[in-house]
């Protein structure tokens, strides 16, 4: 039985009407990724989080960004002991498993930077001695949309360290409704345990591991050109973004019961994992288009071969 879809549908219990969302969450931890949450307050990005913590059995920390969080409150720092007068290393809110980030673009530009280092790293090194993250190790970051007071948007550099940006937007009526009756009680407390770290590693591996043929690596690399040659874009998938797009793929494959990848892999993440990738043009923004308009419409325009 594939647990990934068990988690999902666990999921699904606390988090009404957004299987989609979940199922891709699923999907970028299994490809080793991290994932940034752009969305308005209140629509249960950190239930989300704490819900994967739970079926994971994943150990969980969260903060809340604000701009007085400093390096040292995520990395950790050493402190002085009176009673054996000697200094102790007190760890950072980051070494866990599967690490909250909320509200990153309300802290400083060194705060920032200080997380995205571990991100991309999975080690960090405080007081001069160089220490290695728990594995698995996730970041799930949530940011509200640029022009609420004050945040400060990331640079494009750093957002590029996500493997998907997505947003969980409002629930159906239907599930708001659902939401409603449920309202008295905490239905974080029914989800149960399906995995361990242990068996996600082993997710991991086998999605690291999955057979991709040579027109598949060529269908990916035509749509990252498409991107660089549209003049509705400035700047277009990186290198990095094309690693990216492969191994959500391989992730995707993996969830629906595989150990080889079809197109069908990579159109079903291509939005997620590639809108946050690219900047539009003067030209493409005069038109009012999204970027997930733009990725959209190359991914129907490249054919793949063979």
């Amino acid at each position: 039985m594939n647990k990934l879809r068990s988690i999902t549908d666990e999921i699904g219990k606390a988090v009404m009407g957004k299987r989609d969302v979940i199922r891709l969450l699923v999907v970028s931890i299994t490809a080793g990724g991290h994932i940034l949450l752009e969305d308005i307050p209140g629509v249960g990005k950190t239930t989300l989080a704490i819900a994967l913590s739970k079926t994971l059995g994943l150990k969980y920390n969260r903060v809340q960004f604000t701009p007085d969080v400093m390096p040292s409150d995520i990395i950790g720092f050493n402190m002085y002991n009176q009673k054996t007068q000697s200094f102790e290393f007190i760890e950072g809110s980051a070494n866990c498993n599967l690490f909250l980030a909320d509200e990153i673009n309300r802290t400083s530009s060194k705060t920032q930077s200080a997380l995205l280092e571990l991100m991309e790293e999975g080690r960090y090194t405080a007081e001069g001695v160089t220490r290695e993250l728990p594995k698995p190790f996730v970041t799930i970051a949530t940011q509200n949309p640029f022009g609420s007071a004050g945040t400060q948007r990331l640079p494009q550099s750093q957002i590029e360290r996500f493997m998907v940006r997505m947003s969980m937007g409002y629930p159906s009526k239907e599930a708001e409704v659902e939401i409603l009756k449920g309202a008295k009680s905490n239905k974080l407390d029914i989800l149960e345990n399906i995995m361990t770290s242990g068996e996600l590693l082993e997710y991991q591996n086998m999605a690291e591991n999955c057979f991709v043929k040579d027109n598949i690596y060529a269908y990916i690399v035509d749509i990252v050109d498409a991107t660089r040659n549209d003049p509705d874009i400035a700047i277009g998938i990186s290198p990095r973004g094309s690693i990216a797009l492969l191994k959500m793929a391989k992730a995707n494959a993996v969830y629906n019961d595989r150990d080889y990848v079809v197109p069908e892999d990579i159109t079903d993440i291509i939005k997620e994992t590639a809108s946050h990738r690219i900047e539009l043009s003067a030209e493409g923004r005069a038109k009012g288009l999204s970027e997930s308009e733009v990725i959209m419409d190359i991914v129907g325009s490249v054919r793949i071969k063979g």
